[in-house]
């Protein structure tokens, strides 16, 4: 019997999930290319990162708001966290942030 295994994760699906964090456009493009939506770590990395930055612009929108305008300067900044997540995929690894993984698990998703 052969025993499932799951495949070997390729610098070209490393790439591709690291450009979906900083990029949502490529994530949502990915999840649309069905030979890189087949890829389990493109398919994981491109709908965390949709979630992640749909949670991160409900924040800088909150904060605007709250800031009556001013919040919106730290857009470019908040923009920056996304960086850590694409760095941690770029080095192959399944990163779990707190909220958001569990939530793409529970739906299904991932």
């Amino acid at each position: 019997m052969s025993e499932f295994s799951a495949p070997e994760i390729t610098s070209d699906d490393k790439l591709w999930s690291a450009l979906g964090y900083p990029i949502p456009l490529i994530a949502i493009i990915v999840l649309f290319m069905e030979e890189k939506k087949a890829r389990p770590f493109i398919k994981f990395h491109a709908v965390q990162s949709l979630v992640f930055n749909v949670a991160l612009w409900i924040l800088i929108f909150v904060v605007s708001a709250v800031t009556l305008g001013f919040g919106a300067i730290c857009a470019p900044l908040l923009w920056l966290v996304t960086l850590w997540p694409a760095w941690e995929s770029y080095q192959g690894k399944y990163l779990e942030l707190p909220v958001i993984t569990k939530f793409i698990k529970n739906q299904g998703w991932a």
